[in-house]
């Protein structure tokens, strides 16, 4: 599988691809690795690709067995990518980032500060605020509206994740983002091994949000984070 003609190239000459298909993780992988080599070699330019997935788990780098709960809900894929485990399905934004980390800066920590930006713009655009948390990956929203946590503190849910992988300083994987997926799916896994906290969508806070909606507000805020 290749990334075809894209729907639009920004300043910057990223191109922009989605698939209005559900992608099977491992043809999603394959059409990854062949853009980031050819990235490599100069031969492609630097791609964003929206996209959704049916059903499944993919573990990360870190991934613990005791946190895949319900191993034949739905398929398993090691991911290769930083982090532990993740759901994806339907009505889940995935945006997967190939990026010459190398000619941005060839900072690793700053690249993922700028995807953590990146995604808090764009929340933002809805009135949501996302927020980052120390030793917890991913984007995070309070919930006062939720009891207190058994350990006193106020609720909050994940609502984006991320995680990538470097290949000669060209990133591949990135971010999720929930906009209306079925939240039950996560309960087959301990999402990035945290138990205390839990996971939303746009449209679990209340927001009527389509997943078009939000390809505008990735678009529109995407030099917000890059330039």
């Amino acid at each position: 599988m290749r990334l075809k003609t894209p729907f639009a190239i920004d300043q910057s000459g990223v191109e922009w691809h989605i698939s209005t298909d559900l992608v099977p993780y491992p043809e999603a992988v394959a059409a990854m690795e062949e853009r980031v080599a050819r990235i490599a070699e100069g031969s492609a330019a630097e791609a964003i690709w929206l996209l959704e997935h049916p059903p499944l788990y993919t573990a990360g780098t870190s991934a613990k067995p005791a946190d895949l709960t319900d191993p034949d809900r739905f398929p398993v894929y090691e991911a290769k990518r930083g982090g532990q485990y993740t759901y994806h399905g339907p009505g889940q934004r995935v945006v997967y980032i190939m990026l010459d980390v190398g000619k941005r800066g060839r900072d690793v920590r700053c690249f993922v500060r700028q995807l953590e930006k990146w995604v808090i713009a764009t929340l933002a655009e809805f009135n949501v605020t996302g927020e980052i948390r120390a030793g917890r990956v991913g984007v995070w929203v309070t919930r006062p509206d939720k009891p207190l946590t058994a350990t006193g503190q106020q609720a909050e849910d994940k609502v984006a994740a991320i995680g990538i992988r470097l290949r000669k300083w060209i990133s591949f994987h990135g971010i999720s983002i929930n906009v209306e997926p079925d939240l039950e799916h996560f309960s087959g896994i301990v999402p990035c091994g945290i138990s205390e906290h839990g996971v939303t969508s746009l449209v679990d806070l209340g927001l009527p949000v389509s997943m078009d909606d939000l390809d505008v507000a990735l678009r529109r805020c995407f030099s917000k984070a890059f330039d």
